[in-house]
């Protein structure tokens, strides 16, 4: 079975709603869920999450004010609206906002599943049959598999994990925190330095393959992927 590589954050404060929500899109990820707004926020404030599925209504803070705040951090994140209200008005305030996506509950599973890979396709982070690209570079999330030059290079674990992260972020800057917090997880007692070393061994790697992309590292910012022909 292949590793899951995204992750999804889904913000909704009714938990057999949310559990629905998770049971229906398990398939895409890694599932986070989130019952109010200002856990919602902290968790987009991470940087760790490829999509994030928000309701309107929710305790603390509404999504509103979420979107705002996370567009604010993350332009492209991709975020799709949930809420209870059909009126045209909400769901304007909501594409005004940044919002990528909206459906209004109830709702169908298997329409919140097509939008949600839909969406992940469009912002690419999740290219067709889970492939992605940059440079000579193919990953292939779901069969686990990686070509450089249609040759096969073997990466394994957290490695691979690092490749894909960098892929679907390639053009930005991810900091040393994400990825950690990515790959090992907030309640890990390894040294943040261990992404040096899996950063090291990734470069390496690419390089013997010959891949026409760039990992630069911004000192004490984080780490940037791009293809060779766009890197200045």
């Amino acid at each position: 079975m292949a590793e899951k590589t995204i992750n999804i954050l889904v913000v909704e404060d009714d938990r057999a709603l949310n559990d629905t929500i998770k049971d229906t899109i398990r398939e895409l990820g890694e599932i986070t869920q989130i019952y109010d707004g200002e856990e919602g926020t902290f968790e987009i404030e991470s940087g760790i999450f490829d999509a994030v599925i928000l309701d309107v209504m929710l305790p603390g803070k509404d999504g509103f004010q979420i979107l705002k705040e996370a567009r604010k951090l993350y332009p492209n994140l991709p975020i799709l609206m949930l809420t209870a209200k059909g009126e045209l008005e909400d769901k304007m305030r909501g594409f005004n906002l940044g919002a990528d996506e909206y459906i209004t509950k109830p709702f169908y599973k298997e329409e919140l599943l097509a939008r949600l890979r839909t969406l992940l396709r469009h912002t690419g982070v999740l290219g067709e049959d889970g492939t992605l690209t940059a440079g000579n570079v193919e990953l292939f999330t779901t069969s686990h598999r990686v070509l450089v030059a249609e040759k096969e290079v073997n990466l394994q674990g957290r490695e691979f994990g690092l490749l894909v992260y960098l892929l679907q972020h390639q053009g930005q800057i991810v900091t040393k925190d994400q990825i950690f917090d990515r790959l090992w997880g907030f309640g890990s007692d390894t040294s943040l330095t261990v992404v040096e070393v899996y950063m090291s061994n990734l470069r390496k790697n690419l390089r013997a393959a010959g891949a026409t992309v760039n990992i630069k590292t911004l000192r004490n910012v984080g780490y940037t992927l791009n293809p060779v022909e766009a890197v200045q």
